[in-house]
This record gives structure tokens, sequence and C-alpha cells, in this order.
């Protein structure tokens, strides 16, 4: 009743009057029965335009952090998050993550709209990374057709750590239906749920226009946040006087981000 109550009546309206969204290929979402929408992934923001420019409810798996927080301000991101019923994911994997998709699973065997980013998390640079196979197997499992959606602009209107979006308009592309029929039976198999998969990302680059990364988002933060601390601790050496007779300072060694190898551009 939540997301009806703020798509329709509260937030919805104020939300397409300031930002005036704009879709593409809203024709391929089916009026009824099963898809998964699955969906690159730049900002909190993308959460927010994709459900309101899609006439039907979309249900999404969220961090299961949104879920556990403390404070008034935790409590009240949690009931937000259980008002508009959408699904805590664990992303530690394993078996953590398997309940978020076997929920995903339910809805689907239910005819509803789900929602995933096959990324896991948000682009640290607007780049589109390698998707995980989780998109796959509830494909498989669900005989659902899977819909490639690429939001736009959204990572300039609200980078990681803005509170609020600004004004500017985001786009979202739907593209056409992906029927993955002919690998029934095969939920298995590692080389096809990873080639499904890589067929799903490769049109999700196609409709957003974004450069291709064969590595993990998480994987990639993770390298970006060593370099940081990395140039951060030389720069701070650079500051001490050096031991040399001349009295000279050591030259702090640049910090490199990391490396390109693994990278590549699809397309």
């Amino acid at each position: 009743m939540l997301y009806w109550f703020l798509k329709v009546f509260a937030l919805g309206p104020l939300l397409k009057a300031i930002y005036r969204p704009w879709v593409e290929g809203l024709e391929n979402v089916p009026k009824e029965g099963p898809a998964i929408l699955a969906s690159n992934h730049l900002s909190f923001s993308d959460s927010i335009f994709l459900p309101l420019v899609v006439p039907r409810r979309i249900t999404f798996p969220a961090k299961i952090e949104y879920f556990t927080g403390v404070g008034i301000k935790g409590r009240l991101t949690a009931l937000f998050f259980r008002g508009v019923g959408q699904v805590p994911m664990d992303r530690s994997g394993g078996r953590a993550s398997q309940i978020a998709l076997e929920a995903g699973l339910r809805l689907l065997q239910r005819g509803e709209l789900f929602g995933i980013y096959p990324e896991g998390t948000r682009s640290p640079d607007g780049r589109l990374y390698k998707g995980k196979t989780g998109v796959a197997r509830l494909a498989l499992a669900s005989g659902a057709p899977v819909l490639p959606v690429a939001m736009i602009g959204t990572d300039k209107m609200q980078p990681p750590g803005k509170a609020l979006p600004k004004i500017m308009r985001p786009g979202v592309r739907i593209g056409k239906p992906l029927d993955f029929s002919r690998y029934e039976g095969m939920e298995d198999d590692r080389y096809v749920l990873r080639s499904i998969t890589d067929e799903i990302m490769y049109e999700v680059m196609e409709l957003s226009g974004q450069e291709y990364v064969d590595m993990y988002a998480q994987r990639a933060k993770e390298e970006l946040a060593r370099a940081k601390k990395q140039a951060a601790g030389q720069g701070s050496d650079s500051s001490r006087p050096s031991a040399a007779p001349d009295g000279g300072a050591d030259r702090a060694g640049s910090g490199g981000v990391a490396s390109d190898a693994g990278v590549r551009r699809a397309g």
C-alpha cells in the first residue's frame, strides 16, 4: 500500500514534475505476467526513477543494511523499505544472497516484476562492470523473460554521498525481452550461467553506451580504495624531510589507480 501511495499520490507526481524523467522502450514491459528487469546501477536514484516510469509494480532486492540500521534514521529507513515491499539482500554471497533470489523467484511465480542489478553494487566510476550470475539462475528457475535496462545520467544526478539528487532529467531505456528457454534444465552449468549473464550485460551496455570492464564492481571499489590509501600515505611521507645530505625532500611516488589489465571495451 505504501508503494502505491508514494508512487501515485505523494512522491511520484512531485518527482515527475521536478525531474521530468524520460523513458524509451516502455512497450517492452509486459502488461501482465512475470519479467526480470536487469539494470545497470549508477546511483541510489536508480531504484526510484525506474519504478516511477514503469506502470507496474517492481520489487527490488535492497542491501540488508537498509533494514538493520539503528537510531531514528536507521529505523525510519528500515520502515520505509519494508513498507514499499523491497527484499533484503545480504551481499556477503553464498546462502545469504540465495535467500533474496528465492524471494524473487516467488514473486516471479506469482506473475510479478522483479528488478535486479547484476553488478551487485553501484559502479564506482560510471563504467559497466561484470555481472554476477544470480540473474541467470533466476531466469532459468522462473522461465521469465529478462528485460535489459539502462539508467541514463543518474550517476551525475546523485553521485555516492549526495543526499538529494540535483535537478536534471534522468533517462531509462528498456530493451527487448531476452528468452533463455533454450537453456532449460541447465541451471547447474556454470558456463551456461556465465554465458547468459554476459549476454544480458552486453545488451545493457548497448543500451547505456557505457564502457565495459571485465571485473566485478566490488573488486574495482576495493582496488580504488587501496590506491587512494596508498596515495594518501605517500603524500604524507613526501612532507617529511629527507635524510639526504643536501636536505632535499623525498619525492613521493604517484599513487596509481587500479591497473587497466583485465579491462576491455566490448562491442
